[in-house]
């Protein structure tokens, strides 16, 4: 028994599954999960000390890479200094002006603990500010696992085959309006019918959580007219894109300003931190100024300020998105130049510092042009990736992330191990 084996076992007799997240159990691939142990630049060592490139970059939020020296040198400098206060610090507020500034549809900020957490109290936020109970979200985004964004959720829900959760109160399912990704048309009908009662739109401006997919123009547009037109909240939910896809995030990217916003991953440097912010008006709803109810223990936690102040302050150098962008692209054209050099029906397309791989013959728009891709053909591509040293994300419904930490020997070894799983999987 290999020691990664010996370790599911033991902790399958006291954590659900062996792992704190499900998607971490490998049941969508098979096999035995990998525990780490160590994280230095673009790779990472499992238990058993064997190395990977890894392009999960623990779910994205690693865009510098592993352990990077500026980030591990704060976090270290801060603990020095003690742990958490549960009170106020200065660092605190630097986070919040930095995230002000770059991000300019936000007026102010509040820090929370988790992309959950701030995805759920910006939904809270709005109903408050709105008046309103409905909520719209769409099939395969995944908004964290509060109870009324479990509906159709994407994520570790999709792969698991069980999108819509036990345990959800009925009451709260129907105040959820379920539509599909990319369809402006079936938006605008859904509006028309009960605009007046949508307290906002949550959705992943750019999807991550049933894959890639990339947003229709027609579709952000329509968005941000429709909540015009009824008084809605725009939420764009970026604990996945923000400062992922470009500085100014998905927001900045493709030029349309939400009312709310919600961050995670990147903007805590690989420390558990969140954010939501948006137009004054609305965050001065939130107390002790309002009466949306709001708090947390470790909010702005000093380790993880450390952290998200030091990754923020490196991914603002000149040229960072370019060469970031220009390394996944790479990727992607490297990737699909090996699968037509063996024959094999495969498409796979990027944006910023994201990607997505898919064994369909062109990247989905939809939601269920996701659920007709080949599973079981990307369940043998990544085994036969992870026996090459190339950690993907274990399900194919789970976006992938290059880091800055990648480089282009990387990419040229990720190719060239692709290219020989695709020739083997041409031949059986």
């Amino acid at each position: 028994m290999t020691r990664n084996e010996d370790l599911f076992a033991r902790a399958q007799k006291t954590i659900p599954g062996g792992v704190n997240s499900p998607v971490r159990a490998f049941r969508s691939v098979g096999g035995t999960p990998r525990f780490f142990t160590k994280g230095e630049g673009a790779c990472v060592w499992d238990a058993d000390g064997k190395r990977y490139l890894d392009y999960v970059g623990s779910w994205g939020p690693l865009i510098l890479g592993h352990a990077d020296p500026d980030v591990v040198a704060a976090v270290q400098r801060t603990a020095a200094n003690g742990l958490s206060f549960g009170a106020p610090t200065e660092a605190e507020i630097e986070l919040a002006e930095l995230l002000v500034k770059l991000v300019p549809s936000m007026d102010m900020v509040r820090l929370v603990s988790s992309g959950t957490e701030a995805t759920m109290s910006a939904i809270r936020l709005a109903r408050g500010f709105t008046g309103r109970d409905k909520i719209v979200k769409f099939e395969g985004c995944y908004h964290g696992h509060a109870d009324s964004l479990l509906v159709k959720a994407g994520s570790g829900a999709l792969t698991f085959g069980n999108p819509s959760s036990e345990g959800v109160p009925a009451n709260l399912a129907r105040d959820t309006l379920v539509l599909d990704y990319n369809a402006p048309h079936e938006l605008a009908r859904v509006f028309h019918e009960q605009g007046r009662d949508i307290a906002c739109i949550i959705v992943e401006p750019v999807a991550g959580n049933m894959n890639l997919i990339a947003p229709r123009r027609d579709f952000l547009d329509a968005m941000r007219k429709l909540c015009d037109q009824y008084g809605s909240v725009l939420i764009f939910d970026e604990v996945m894109t923000g400062f992922r896809v470009g500085l100014g995030s998905a927001q900045g990217l493709y030029g349309i300003t939400p009312d709310l916003s919600t961050f995670g991953k990147v903007v805590g440097g690989g420390m558990p931190l969140g954010a939501f912010g948006g137009r004054r008006e609305i965050m001065e709803k939130v107390a002790p100024l309002g009466p949306v109810y709001q708090a947390g223990t470790l909010s702005g936690n000093p380790l993880s300020v450390a952290a998200g102040l030091a990754t923020l302050e490196k991914v603002q150098a000149r040229g960072f998105y370019e060469a970031l962008s220009g390394r996944t692209q790479s990727l992607i054209d490297g990737l699909l130049d090996a699968a037509k050099r063996q024959g094999i029906v495969f498409s796979a397309q990027s944006v910023g510092g994201m990607f997505g791989v898919y064994f369909a013959a062109n990247p989905p728009v939809t939601y269920a042009e996701v659920m007709a891709s080949d599973k079981a053909a990307f369940n043998r591509f990544f085994h036969a990736m992870l026996e090459k040293g190339v950690y993907l994300a274990p399900s194919a419904f789970e976006a992938g992330f290059v880091s800055a930490a990648h480089t282009d020997a990387d990419i040229a070894a990720t190719v060239a191990a692709a290219e020989s799983v695709f020739a083997e999987m041409k031949r059986a």
